[in-house]
C-alpha cells in the first residue's frame, strides 16, 4: 500500500519552506486567498509537530553552518508583517517551534499602503511588537519598504528597497538581518546582485519544491499555504513539494510509483 507521510516526498530532498500572510480568527474559511484560520494554522503547526518536524529560521537554511539541513527542518515563514501574526507567534512559541517574519517596512504600525488585493483589515507589525517577536526567538526579514515588484525599478530604486528595509529592521532589533523575501514572489538576476550587494545571506522566492533545490541561497524555494488548505490538502503540498494541494500531484505521484513497482516485478 502506498501511503503518503507529511515527512516528505523523499527524504533526500532536505529542509521546507513554508509561505504563509496573514492570521484570522474565525470560524469560515477567510476570503482572501493568503489569509489562514487560526483553527487551520493550529493544526497544520499540530501536525508537523506530531511528524517530529523540526522548524528553524531561514538564516539556518544557509552559511558556513547551515544547521538546519536535515530532512526534517521546516522554516515557517510570514511575509508583509501583519499585526496579527502575534497570534501565529503564540500558536508557535507555545509548541517550541519558530518561524521567519519578514516585514514591510514602510508601513511599520500602519496600514498597509500598497494595492489593497482583498486582505483583512488592520495594520502591520510596530517596532515594539517586532522587537518581542525576536526576543521570543522567532527571526525578522526584510520584505522591502514599499511592497514593490523589485525587476521593474531602477537599478537605484531596487538597492534603496532592499537596504533601506535591511537598515530600517537593524535600527528596531539592533541586530543584524540578514534574510530578505522578494516581494509578489518577482526577482531575477539583478535583484539577486542587489540583495547579496545589501549584506543578506538568503532571499526566499514563491517557487514550489524543497527549499535548498537550486543550491542557491538566494532562490530559496517555499510552498504556499492559503486560505483553503485543509490538513489533507497541507499534508500533500509537504509530501509532495507542490503549490497544488488538489488530489492531480497525488494521482501522478501514486501513477509513476505504481509503474516503478510494475516495471521492478517485470525484470
Amino acid at each position: 500500500m502506498l501511503r503518503l507521510s507529511i515527512q516528505g516526498k523523499q527524504n533526500s530532498a532536505g529542509p521546507v519552506a513554508l509561505m504563509y500572510h496573514a492570521l484570522e480568527d474565525c470560524v469560515q474559511t477567510p476570503a482572501w486567498k493568503w489569509s489562514v484560520s487560526a483553527n487551520r494554522f493550529n493544526d497544520q503547526i499540530r501536525l508537523l509537530h506530531e511528524a517530529g518536524r523540526t522548524t528553524c529560521a531561514i538564516r539556518e537554511l544557509v552559511g558556513p553552518s547551515r544547521i538546519a539541513t536535515g530532512a526534517n527542518a521546516v522554516a515557517i515563514t510570514f511575509d508583509d508583517g501583519f499585526a496579527n501574526n502575534l497570534d501565529a507567534a503564540a500558536a508557535l512559541e507555545a509548541r517550541a517551534m519558530r518561524a521567519t517574519f519578514f516585514i514591510v517596512t514602510g508601513s511599520i504600525g500602519q496600514v498597509p499602503y500598497w494595492p489593497d488585493s482583498g486582505r483583512p483589515a488592520g495594520r502591520l507589525l510596530n517596532a515594539e511588537e517586532i522587537r518581542q517577536l525576536d526576543a521570543a526567538g522567532m527571526e525578522i526579514g526584510a520584505h522591502g519598504v514599499d511592497h514593490v515588484r523589485l525587476p521593474g525599478l531602477t537599478d537605484e530604486a531596487l538597492a534603496r528597497e532592499v537596504r533601506d528595509s535591511k537598515s530600517a529592521l537593524e535600527d528596531i532589533l539592533g541586530k543584524p538581518v540578514t534574510s530578505f523575501a522578494y516581494p509578489y514572489g518577482a526577482w531575477d538576476a539583478r535583484c539577486e546582485d542587489a540583495v547579496r550587494t545589501a549584506g543578506y545571506s538568503a532571499a526566499c522566492t514563491t517557487q514550489p519544491g524543497a527549499a535548498l533545490k537550486d543550491g542557491n541561497p538566494y532562490r530559496l524555494r517555499r510552498l504556499e499555504i492559503v486560505n483553503r488548505d485543509t490538513a489533507a490538502r497541507f499534508t500533500r503540498k509537504l509530501a509532495l513539494l507542490t503549490n497544488d494541494g488538489g488530489f492531480a500531484p497525488l494521482l501522478r505521484y501514486v501513477g509513476k510509483r505504481l509503474y516503478a513497482r510494475a516495471r521492478g516485478l517485470s525484470r
